[in-house]
C-alpha cells in the first residue's frame, strides 16, 4: 500500500522572545486588576449584583484586557463548555450556521446537535466558495476552528474572519490549541468570541474561557446563573497562575518540535519514512513509519518514558513526550494513515529525549516483528 503524508500548512508560532513579552504583559494586566493580597484571598459563591465570585470577575477582567476584548467569562466544562456557552449565547435553534467543510471535532458535533442549529458547509480553503456563502445573506454567524480540521487545510484564519466581518457575519472561534501558541487568537483577529480550555493551558480541570464582545459575554453569564455552575475564586486564581508560564513553555515546545522534525528528516532515526509538522489539534509531529505498526508504537514508547495517551493535550499532567495515534477527526479524513502514522508531541522534553525514545521503541517493536528496517544506533 502506497501511503504518504499530505503536505501540511502549520500555523505560525510565537518565538521565545515574544513569549517572554507576553508573560510580562499578562502580569501587567494582573497588577491593574488585583491588589497584592487579593492574589492570596480567593472567594466563593454568587456575590449579589455580580453573580459570581469577586476573584473570578477579576481574573475575567485580566483576560479581557490581555486579549483586547470587551469582556470575558470563565465557565465550567473546559474548552467544550466554552464553545457550548458561546454558541448557545449566539445562535438560536433552527438557525443556519456556516462552518468549514471538514470533519467536526467530536465534542463540537454534540454541541451543534444539542443546539439544533442547521450547519451549512463551505470550504474555507477556497476563497471564492467562502465569498459565495457569505454573500448569500443566509448567515448571522459562522463557526471557525482555528487549528486545522483537515491535514491539508491551508486557509489563513485571519483572512476567513476578515471576510466574515466584511459580510456582516459574526464569528465564534474554537481557539483550543492556539491561544498563546499562535501570534493572535480569534478575537485578536476580529472574531466576536474566542473559546478555549484553561485546562489545556495548565489550569485546573474543567475550567474554560470565552472572551469577546460584551453582548455575547453578558448572555453567557446570564445563562450561567446557578451557583453550582460558577468557576470559584480558587479555580480562577489557579488558572491565572498557570497562565503566567504558558507562553514561554509553548514557545520552547514549538522550537523543540521543529528541531525533532529536522533531525528525523535528516534520517537520524532508522525506521522513519516521513515526517510533517501539523496543527492536528495541538501542534505536533506526524511521523510515518516504514512498516504499518503505528497502532503498537505508543505502548513500546511508554516503556522508555513516553506518555501513551493524552490527558488534556498540554494539561499540567503531561510532562513526558506524547506518542499517540492521530486524532479521530484527522483519521475520519485520512483513515489510511492509521496503521502507518503516529503523532508525537515533545511536551516538556528536549529533542534528544524524543528521538531517543522513538529510536528505542522502534528497535523493540521491529525486533518483536522480526523486521530489519531499524539499525542499532
Amino acid at each position: 500500500m502506497n501511503v504518504q503524508l499530505p503536505q501540511t500548512f502549520p500555523l505560525p508560532t510565537v518565538l521565545l522572545d515574544e513569549a517572554v513579552q507576553q508573560q510580562f504583559r499578562l502580569m501587567e494586566c494582573t497588577a491593574r486588576h488585583f491588589e497584592g493580597q487579593q492574589l492570596f484571598e480567593p472567594d466563593v459563591g454568587v456575590v449579589p449584583d455580580l453573580g459570581r465570585p469577586r476573584t473570578t470577575a477579576r481574573v475575567e477582567a485580566v483576560l479581557a484586557e490581555f486579549f483586547g476584548t470587551e469582556s470575558a467569562a470563565l465557565v465550567q466544562g473546559a474548552g467544550t463548555g466554552a464553545i457550548r456557552a458561546a454558541l448557545s449565547a449566539a445562535v438560536t435553534p433552527g438557525e443556519e450556521l456556516l462552518i468549514h467543510k471538514a470533519p467536526v471535532y467530536r465534542t463540537t458535533q454534540v454541541t451543534l446537535r444539542g443546539l439544533g442549529v442547521r450547519t451549512v458547509e463551505a470550504d474555507f480553503n477556497d476563497r471564492e466558495e467562502l465569498d459565495r456563502a457569505l454573500s448569500s445573506d443566509r448567515f448571522r454567524h459562522a463557526y471557525v476552528q482555528h487549528t486545522r480540521q483537515r491535514l491539508t487545510d491551508s486557509y489563513s484564519p485571519g483572512e476567513v474572519l476578515a471576510a466574515c466581518r466584511a459580510a456582516g457575519v459574526r464569528t465564534v472561534v474554537d481557539d483550543n490549541y492556539s491561544v498563546f501558541r499562535v501570534p493572535s487568537c480569534g478575537v485578536q483577529l476580529g472574531a466576536s468570541a474566542s473559546c478555549f480550555s484553561l485546562f489545556k493551558l495548565h489550569g485546573p480541570e474543567g475550567v474554560g474561557a470565552v472572551v469577546g464582545s460584551r453582548d455575547l459575554i453578558e448572555r453567557v453569564q446570564a445563562d450561567n446563573y446557578s451557583g453550582g455552575g460558577q468557576v470559584q475564586g480558587h479555580q480562577a486564581l489557579d488558572a491565572l497562575r498557570a497562565l503566567t508560564h504558558v507562553p514561554v513553555m509553548w514557545a520552547l515546545q514549538s522550537r523543540t518540535g521543529a528541531e525533532v522534525a529536522q533531525r528525523l528528516q535528516a534520517g537520524e532515526v532508522p525506521g522513519v519514512a516521513e515526517v510533517r509538522i501539523a496543527n492536528a489539534q495541538d501542534r505536533c509531529l506526524l511521523v510515518r513509519l516504514e512498516h504499518p505498526v503505528a497502532r503498537e508504537l505508543p505502548a513500546f514508547a511508554a516503556r522508555h518514558g513516553a506518555a501513551p495517551y493524552p490527558v488534556g493535550s498540554n494539561s499540567r499532567y503531561e510532562i513526558a513526550p506524547l506518542f499517540y495515534r492521530m486524532s479521530s477527526s484527522s483519521l475520519d479524513d485520512a483513515p489510511e494513515l492509521a496503521d502507518w502514522t503516529v503523532r508525537i508531541n515533545p511536551m516538556r522534553a528536549g529533542a534528544d529525549l524524543v528521538t531517543h525514545i522513538l529510536r528505542r521503541a522502534l528497535e523493540d517493536l521491529y525486533a518483536a516483528h522480526d523486521l530489519s528496517a531499524v539499525r542499532k544506533g
